[in-house]
Formats: C-alpha cells, sequence, structure tokens
C-alpha cells in the first residue's frame, strides 16, 4: 500500500476512528458503534472495505465477531502511531480514546441480526 491510498483510506472520518481503535486492540462491531455512537450499518460499511482491502483480521468468539488492523504495513503502521502519540492534538481521537476504556459497556448492545449483516 503506498503513501497516496493510506492517505484516501484515512481521509474518511470514520475510517479513521475505525482505524486508531482496531489498530489498539480487538473489538466487535457493537463495541465500535458504542465507542464512536455510529449506526452498525456504517461501521459494518468501514469493515468490509478494510476487510476487502485485507486490512483486518476477524475472529468469531461465541456471538461475537471481533476485529483487528493487520500490522503488516510500516507506513500505515508508523502514522497511526504518530497520530496516537499526538492524540492530544485530536480530539476526536482523544475521546474515542477514552470511550474506548468503557469498551465493555457495549458488548450487550450486539445482536445476531447485526452479526449477520456483516458476515
Amino acid at each position: 500500500m503506498d503513501l497516496t491510498t493510506i492517505f484516501k483510506l484515512l481521509s474518511d472520518e470514520t475510517r479513521l476512528r475505525v482505524i486508531t481503535l482496531i489498530y489498539q486492540e480487538e473489538l466487535c462491531v457493537c463495541e465500535l458503534c458504542g465507542i464512536l455512537e455510529k449506526p452498525q450499518p456504517k461501521i459494518s460499511k468501514v469493515l468490509s472495505k478494510l476487510r476487502d482491502m485485507d486490512l483486518v483480521t476477524d475472529d468469531r468468539k461465541e456471538k461475537f465477531v471481533f476485529y483487528t488492523l493487520k500490522k503488516s504495513n510500516p507506513l500505515l503502521n508508523h502514522t497511526i502511531e504518530f497520530m496516537l502519540n499526538q492524540q492530544e492534538e485530536y480530539p476526536l481521537l482523544e475521546n474515542d480514546h477514552q470511550r474506548l476504556q468503557n469498551k465493555e459497556k457495549y458488548i450487550d448492545q450486539c445482536s445476531l441480526e447485526a452479526l449477520r449483516e456483516i458476515s
């Protein structure tokens, strides 16, 4: 993946936020929806695009599907690390990081219907 592709990928606010979160830790769709305060179809669309680009791994655990960003692209990794190290300059990312600390309260929002939509 070249620099132009990375910046196109990160140019969408929701994709940027999802990528930085799943770079930090494994999350399911309902946790991402809760943290980002976005509807499930929007998050699923982002994850589908990332899956199509072979940037995420998904791991089914019981009724949940957890996503992690693959860390195989050094340029993308360095870009995300830079943003995370400077997140006080990016209030939205800082807020997401704070909400990430309480991710467990969103896990119950998952439903089997929502999981079927992303599979």
